[in-house]
């Protein structure tokens, strides 16, 4: 009985530590728009006049609460010249800032209490964390997904 409770008490952790270990999940843009989802087109001169277009865009819910890395694009929204805590990640540069922002399945609020070093607005970076289908709104954009950052990293291709 007991040899069977050491076991199983051997089992159970070396599940747990496996499953900490676990690579965080890659995730694309493409990813983060449900598959039978049409974006109806984009006018841009309307776009540029009035911002933000697709406002009811809908998010994807398999990757809520789930460990992911994506890329993008870093928009800074809190922080200083040396240190971001909260950003937005997007998928092209000069969304949010050049151009009006994409829909809100296109932009992740990444927020990263203990900060990041600020970079570039034209590095490409991974950002890893748990995402969740919080939305969030700001004077840029309305978003659809939040991200609590762990670390973000090098774009490596």
């Amino acid at each position: 009985m007991m040899r069977a409770l050491r076991l199983s008490l051997l089992f159970a952790l070396l599940v747990n530590t496996n499953f900490a270990f676990a690579e965080p999940t890659e995730v694309f843009w493409e990813d983060l728009v449900p598959k039978n989802y049409v974006a109806p087109p984009v006018d841009i001169d309307h776009a540029i006049s009035t911002g933000q277009q697709n406002l009811s865009a809908p998010v994807v819910t398999k990757f809520n609460n789930m460990e992911v890395k994506i890329p993008g694009f870093v928009v800074p929204l809190e922080g200083n010249q040396d240190n971001i805590t909260e950003f937005l990640l997007v998928p092209f540069f000069g969304a949010c800032i050049h151009v009006p922002p994409p829909p809100p399945n296109q932009i992740v609020y990444v927020k990263i209490p203990k900060g990041v070093p600020a970079m570039a607005l034209t590095d490409v970076v991974w950002v890893v964390g748990t995402l969740t289908t919080e939305s969030w709104s700001g004077e840029i954009a309305t978003v659809g997904y939040t991200l609590q950052g762990q670390e973000v990293l090098p774009y490596d291709g």
